[in-house]
């Protein structure tokens, strides 16, 4: 092909991933209420598992459209950055999850975990990328295929946490199911100011029907929220944030 042409194709496969975040994150929020957060965050490791498969064998298969592919669905799984949240597991779902199974003293604290844990992912994948490491031509499938390790530790180890107590109360109406929840989280001792807060904020959404991304933009409510949120990712892009 002309070089025109192979700058097309990876332009092509660098910006995929974007769309691949943007088609996961509109099916985040049906799935985390349909399925529950945590079968949600499980799922979410089946797009990761095959965009590895897709990749590491991209080169045995003589196919750069399977890296096209495997771009496209490991931005469905995790694509967060190109635009912040763009995500199916990485953030909408891993913050909702993380932030309602925190205690109060401690939601903003474990928020900004995930900030961090993307900020040590981009460094790690940097670091692997060196000539020295993986970076070579011999192991680039390798590298490509890398993101299939944190998924394999999700897939293990997160059948064994407890669903979202405010999921199970809300959403499933189970209380007994959020007070366990609960104790096995926070440990025993009294929690019931926390799950009061949650039947409170129950009886508050009762009969108000979930709200669309076309109702978000339109709500005034929200707006000027909206907006700076938009600014604030829109500029971290911009910023050299990642690299610092």
């Amino acid at each position: 092909p002309s070089e025109e042409m192979i700058t097309l194709m990876w332009s092509f496969i660098v910006s995929i991933y974007s769309i691949g975040g943007l088609l996961g994150s509109l099916s985040a929020g049906y799935l985390s209420v349909r399925f529950g957060r945590k079968k949600a965050m499980l799922f979410a490791n089946i797009p990761a598992l095959l965009s590895a498969t897709l990749m590491g064998l991209s080169r045995l298969c003589g196919s750069f459209e399977m890296i096209i592919a495997g771009r496209l669905f490991s931005g469905v799984c995790g694509g967060k950055l190109a635009f912040l949240p763009m995500v199916f597991n990485g953030l909408n779902i891993h913050l909702m999850y993380a932030g309602e199974c925190a205690p109060r003293n401690l939601r903003g604290l474990i928020a900004i975990t995930a900030s961090t844990a993307i900020a040590l992912g981009k460094f790690v994948g940097f670091a692997l990328g060196l000539r020295e490491v993986l970076g070579a031509e011999a192991l680039w499938p390798v590298l490509m295929a890398a993101n299939a390790l944190p998924a394999l530790i999700q897939l293990l180890t997160l059948p064994f946490f407890p669903e979202s107590p405010r999921y199970l109360l809300i959403d499933k109406k189970d209380k007994e199911g959020c007070i366990k929840a609960v104790k096995q989280l926070w440990g025993d001792g009294d929690h019931m100011g926390e799950i009061d807060d949650m039947i409170a904020e129950q009886e508050a959404i009762r009969g108000e029907k979930a709200k669309s991304v076309c109702d978000l933009f339109r709500d005034k409510a929200v707006r000027w929220q909206l907006i700076t949120l938009f600014l604030v990712s829109s500029c971290m892009q911009l910023i050299g944030a990642n690299m610092v």
